[in-house]
């Protein structure tokens, strides 16, 4: 059995207090929402702290606010169960609701969070071990070791993103509000990654996620697929979140096509997006923007099924995406 280490626990009632508690407890405290993640991660020792920060008891994480013609604003603490199941989420932002529902089981839906899913510890078949299995191997780079097995002769880590949320809020174009001590900070999803297997998140260790902002809604479209093995549990070992900004005359104005699972970050494919601009969806300019967005996907030897194939899913899975769009 996994065992806990030993940690000290608090549970501030505010976002300030938070903070303020991160801020004296130094490099020493994490957060902590769910702990879907952040606990199994803690009984294989591959993190540590000393302190655990619950954000469970503030209630302005816990809201969801807004309008589809201004914006809504989801707070780091909703559980994914709800966001997969509000109706303004679901009515408005369906590829939301969509990639909330297809992370891991109910159980753990009704206790992860938004915030956790986008925060997600990148995956690799050599970092989630035990702690005595990695280091009957010396371990790897990401954690107490110096080589990356996945590619022994890499000076970077391979392990990848494996988040629902992720490549959904790429794609959309979100946002998300960061909170310290300095004060707060609206950066665009896309600016929250690196493609580092160990430094993955630009957000500082002791910034708080406080919310995730969704754009307002217009003339485009948004979709969601997920590759695993299982239909429930499994991480995906290819996402992708796609979105198609329509003009008035049905013509593609705009795309994003975003991969996740074949690297450290959300990979957008932008020569996938302009492949389909100016069409109006059909077979032609949609099978062009899978043919773009197979040739760049890169997935590593580091996960479920073999790379070739997965590979290879990237294709099927885009087109798969934008059919559902033009349909």
């Amino acid at each position: 059995m996994l065992r806990l280490p030993r940690f000290d626990y608090a549970e501030p009632g505010s976002i300030a207090d938070a903070i303020d508690l991160r801020a004296r407890s130094g490099d020493d405290a994490m957060f902590v929402a769910g702990g879907t993640d952040l606990y199994p991660n803690m009984k294989r020792r591959q993190q540590t702290p000393r302190t655990v920060i619950s954000l469970a008891k503030i209630p302005e994480l816990a809201m969801i606010e807004g309008t589809p013609e201004s914006g809504v604003r989801v707070g780091s603490g909703v559980t994914l169960t709800r966001l997969a199941c509000d109706p303004l989420i679901v009515r408005h932002y369906p590829a939301v609701a969509r990639a909330a529902q297809l992370v891991s089981t109910p159980l753990l839906r009704n206790m992860g969070t938004i915030g956790g899913n986008l925060l997600l510890d990148t995956r690799c078949n050599y970092y989630d071990q035990t702690y005595e299995w990695r280091r009957a191997i010396g371990f790897c780079m990401k954690k107490d070791g110096e080589i990356c097995w996945v590619a022994p002769s890499s000076p970077r880590c391979w392990a990848v993103q494996s988040s629902d949320g992720a490549p959904v809020a790429v794609a959309l174009g979100a946002e998300v509000t960061l909170a310290s001590e300095r004060g707060e900070r609206r950066v665009p999803a896309a600016e929250l990654y690196y493609n580092d297997g160990m430094r993955y998140l630009t957000k500082a260790p002791e910034e708080l996620l406080v919310s995730y902002h969704l754009p307002p809604r217009g003339r485009w479209r948004a979709t969601y697929q997920k590759l695993r093995r299982r239909g429930s549990f499994d991480f995906p070992v290819l996402g992708v979140a796609t979105r198609v900004d329509f003009a008035e005359d049905g013509a593609v104005e705009d795309a994003r096509i975003v991969l996740g699972g074949v690297a450290s970050y959300p990979m957008e494919i932008a020569g996938a997006a302009e492949a389909i601009v100016g069409s109006r969806l059909d077979a032609s300019a949609i099978g062009a923007a899978a043919d773009a967005a197979f040739r760049p996907a890169k997935p590593m030897d580091n996960t479920d099924f073999t790379l070739a194939w997965r590979k290879e899913m990237v294709r099927v899975y885009v087109q798969r995406a934008l059919e559902e769009l033009a349909g």
